[in-house]
């Protein structure tokens, strides 16, 4: 999308509605505990529950499935595995199976899916299945993969996997003051209130489904994709979600087997994750390994900004795109970013609330701080000093409205700011403000 003429004013610089105080639509259902959340929606007597059994190996190949004793156990419809339930694919979003079978991705990865009458029928039955595996050798170290892990591909969300602007190694090896530092950030785990969970009904080929996601159009799409139906034979209802953060996005574990789950027994399913299998059915934010190089004259100005981003998926995953700030928060004629991306055999790493950019502000601001104690100056003012209104890497594209310094003009002027970093705590821990609450 491009602007390349004023738009006028509109409703936002009007503040008709940004800046005053609404009423939430949905603010009495929620305080008095009557908003329906996927797992609580009344669709019927014939409702049945579902329980996932995870992978108990981490990388190999499923031998046998012995769930003789479960489909015998009371109230138990079916027991869905790779052997019954039908061709599956990948979503184009998230790209992890959703089933494993013959072969195990990663641990915990569902084997298979108990459906019975009750919850707790479904649970007991599961854990008479017995699994045979064959362990294979994995690959799940970041810091071991590092040295081989290549360039990442281009991809659609995150930029360029490498940026070179100017002679970034000349420009480092002449500067008076020099940051060469490295930082990691681990892998982090959603753990949103309410779990992922899913209620799915079939009628005739037309599939319904009460759930919990963030983008429903992209919904529609994977879960076509994964199960095999048109996008347009799918509908997905979602009037509440308890906490996303990124982590609901698009389809997941939850909502393609209940899906499959209720195509095999003929009824609806519900089906929640238990609160262990939401850490590897579900995406997470993968561990990173940055290295940040900055190079400034003794004004603080950068002539050399570079930045290094490795992290790991599993195969055809995405990287997580740290170097997307660096790209362009800071002024500096020399610049060199990659991202390399190792295939690591772990549940995907995706979007988690402020992709990229969480991990990589976290080092490269670190690092700008580091810079300023080195020069003797606030941090503040060098970032101040820094700040560009043209794109970096373009400098003849400027930016329509960025009011950067004027933010870090309006934090310096705070009561009680102080220069040196680190210095204002509260009881133990070191805050940016000493005016916030104690929490």
């Amino acid at each position: 999308m491009k602007f390349d003429t004023p738009a006028g004013e509109t409703p936002i610089d009007r503040l008709t509605v940004v800046g005053r105080a609404h009423p939430r639509v949905e603010g009495k259902l929620k305080t008095t505990g009557t908003a329906r959340y996927a797992a609580e929606h009344d669709v019927g007597p014939d409702l049945t529950y579902g329980w996932i059994l995870g992978a108990a190996i981490a990388k190999g190949r499923i031998d046998r499935i012995d769930a003789t004793r479960a489909r015998a156990a009371p109230g138990v419809r079916a027991v869905v595995t790779h052997e019954n339930a039908g061709p599956t694919g990948t979503g184009e979003f998230y790209v992890q199976r959703v089933l494993a079978g013959p072969v195990v991705d990663h641990y915990h990865q569902a084997v298979a899916v108990v459906v019975a009458d009750t919850f707790e029928q479904a649970r007991a039955a599961a854990a008479l299945i017995r699994v045979g595996y064959a362990r294979a050798p994995g690959r799940f170290d970041l810091a071991a993969q590092k040295p081989s892990a290549p360039l990442a591909p281009k991809e659609a969300f995150g930029g360029p996997p490498e940026t070179i602007v100017g002679n970034f190694d000349s420009a480092f090896a002449d500067a008076a003051v020099t940051v060469d530092q490295r930082y990691t950030v681990p892998d982090q785990a959603h753990a949103m209130m309410e779990p992922h969970a899913t209620i799915a009904r079939w009628d005739g080929d037309r599939l319904t489904c009460w759930t919990s996601i963030q983008q429903l159009a992209w919904g529609t799409r994977d879960l076509g994709r994964i199960i095999g139906t048109p996008k347009e034979n799918i509908r997905l209802l979602s009037p509440f979600i308890g906490g996303g953060f990124g982590g609901k996005g698009t389809t997941q574990s939850d909502l393609a087997l209940a899906a499959i789950a209720a195509r095999v027994v003929g009824r609806p399913v519900k089906l929640v994750l238990q609160r262990p299998l939401m850490f590897n059915n579900t995406i997470h934010r993968p561990r990173t390994i940055q290295r940040v190089r900055l190079g400034a004259g003794k004004d603080g100005r950068l002539v050399a900004i570079g930045h290094d981003s490795w992290s790991g998926n599993l195969a055809g995953g995405r990287t997580e795109a740290a170097t997307i700030p660096t790209r362009l928060l800071y002024h500096g004629e020399n610049r060199l970013l990659r991202r390399y991306l190792a295939t690591l055999d772990l549940a995907e790493g995706n979007a988690m609330r402020a992709p990229g950019e969480a991990p990589g502000m976290m080092a490269l601001e670190i690092a700008m701080d580091e810079l300023a104690e080195k020069l003797g100056m606030d941090p503040v003012a060098l970032r101040i000093a820094n700040d560009t209104q043209v794109d970096p890497e373009k400098p003849g594209r400027r930016f329509s409205t960025r009011p950067f310094g004027a933010g870090a003009q309006a934090g310096d002027e705070r009561p009680r700011r102080e220069a040196t970093v680190g210095l204002l705590r509260i009881d133990l821990r070191i805050v940016g403000d000493a005016q916030c609450d104690r929490v």
